[in-house]
């Protein structure tokens, strides 16, 4: 008798774990105010592997969103495994920018969440994007097998992409994709980038915005020109600033905007940023300096 009431205590008991199980990850989920570096090349030595790209994952009033995939699908799924990251939970992902040390992931992540949406700027290829209908403008003097698809609208009208089963949705302005959460487009115009459209992630703090940005090719000071037109508080800035090769003087010039013009209250550069970079912005910026290398945890205000 005494052992059967034992096994029914157990019984109860595991019984309740497994009903309360989803209920603690709910509510885990749903008070997790923070960004988690999943992918980057600097930090501390831990069990999670370093490699040139970008990955993050913000938590922040109770949406789970991927920021950019990184470099190497193995990679992003061994970090992730390391931190029990459960990919199939997202409510939306968001690639900055078409370059393969932000993207490769996205095979990893298809096998896991094929069906997530996911946010992709204006591109002219892999994202599925329209040609412009201007590629077929018509000449009638020409012979029938000079025109264009016998001179007929053709049926698919879509860049090809290596992700042909991805959902997804080409944002070329400043979009509103959840109650307080923005994705911002702004416009390269440096040399080896001229013309690519870059995504940054915007998110509604009491404090201010917390902006990620994956590489910064238009200028981390331009997309958070762009940003301020939803709120000028700006609470912090993750993310690539991509001020690799770029000389002293430039650094400390994009530094002192963000300090002394954009009134930037934290920072926490990473990726591309370069070493120079992060030694400009730890001595501009002293305590408000976050470290955001690979496993890192940035704390958003809620």
């Amino acid at each position: 008798m005494e052992k059967f009431a034992r096994s029914c205590s157990v019984a109860v008991l595991l019984s309740l774990s497994l009903w309360l199980t989803p209920i603690s990850v709910a509510l885990a989920a749903q008070s997790a105010s923070r960004i988690t570096v999943l992918y980057d090349a600097l930090g501390n030595p831990t069990k999670l592997v370093k490699d040139w790209g970008y990955a993050a994952l913000v938590e922040y009033g109770g949406k789970r969103i991927l920021f950019d995939t990184g470099n190497d699908a193995g990679i992003l799924k061994h970090n992730i495994g390391q931190l029990g990251i459960d990919l199939k939970r997202l409510d939306a992902v968001v690639i900055s920018h078409r370059h393969g040390d932000h993207t490769t992931g996205l095979a990893y992540l298809l096998k896991v969440n094929p069906g997530v949406v996911i946010y992709v700027p204006q591109e002219a290829s892999f994202f599925k994007a329209r040609f412009p209908m201007g590629f077929l403008e018509r000449d009638p003097s020409l012979p029938a097998d000079l025109h264009y698809y016998e001179g007929k609208q053709p049926q698919r009208w879509v860049s090809g992409t290596p992700w042909e089963q991805a959902n997804f949705q080409i944002v070329a302005q400043t979009t509103e994709i959840f109650p307080g959460f923005f994705v911002i487009s702004t416009q390269s115009h440096k040399p080896g980038t001229q013309e690519m459209n870059e995504l940054s992630l915007v998110i509604r703090t009491p404090k201010g915005l917390a902006v990620v940005v994956g590489c910064s090719h238009p200028g981390v000071e331009n997309i958070l020109q762009q940003a301020a037109k939803i709120d000028p508080r700006l609470y912090t800035v993750t993310g690539g600033f991509h001020l690799v090769l770029a000389p002293r003087e430039e650094v400390e010039r994009v530094a002192r905007i963000l300090h002394d013009d954009l009134k930037v209250e934290r920072v926490a550069p990473s990726h591309c940023t370069s070493e120079l970079g992060f030694a400009v912005f730890l001595a501009t910026f002293k305590e408000r300096f976050d470290h955001a290398g690979l496993g890192a945890i940035i704390p958003l205000p809620d």
